[in-house]
């Protein structure tokens, strides 16, 4: 009897583990995407710029662990006249009044903001 119970307590928590942390689908459309989508950015939005500039476009809404919305565009853009994938995130508050822009990827890599805004920028062109 005491050996069943070792076993099932190990076996119980692995299972609590593994429900916990098992990969959730990817949100592709709710609000918060679509109030990053429709945000102004210059003269375009967020949306028409990343359509013009980028390829396989991918928008995710997705909560941190220590409950941030954020947004995340992934696609393959092109940058310094060659393609390459890129992860831009958007920061929003609870309320879908109010966003910032977060940490951008290029290539797998984090890149500093002042390079992310020229980025950006570059789109716009």
């Amino acid at each position: 009897m005491k050996r069943t119970i070792f076993w099932l307590i190990p076996i119980g928590i692995l299972c609590c583990i593994v429900v916990y942390y098992w990969p959730q689908e990817e949100i592709t459309d709710n609000a918060y995407i679509d109030y990053i989508k429709e945000s102004a950015y210059e003269q375009t939005t967020y949306e028409q710029l990343m359509a013009s500039n980028c390829s396989e476009q991918n928008w995710v809404y997705f909560q941190t662990n220590r409950g941030q919305d954020v947004v995340e565009f992934k696609g393959e853009c092109i940058i310094d006249t060659e393609e390459q994938p890129v992860n831009l995130q958007f920061l929003i508050d609870e309320q879908i009044q109010n966003y910032s822009v977060g940490a951008m990827l290029i290539a797998k890599e984090k890149v500093e903001e002042t390079k992310r805004d020229a980025t950006l920028q570059s789109f716009m062109n």
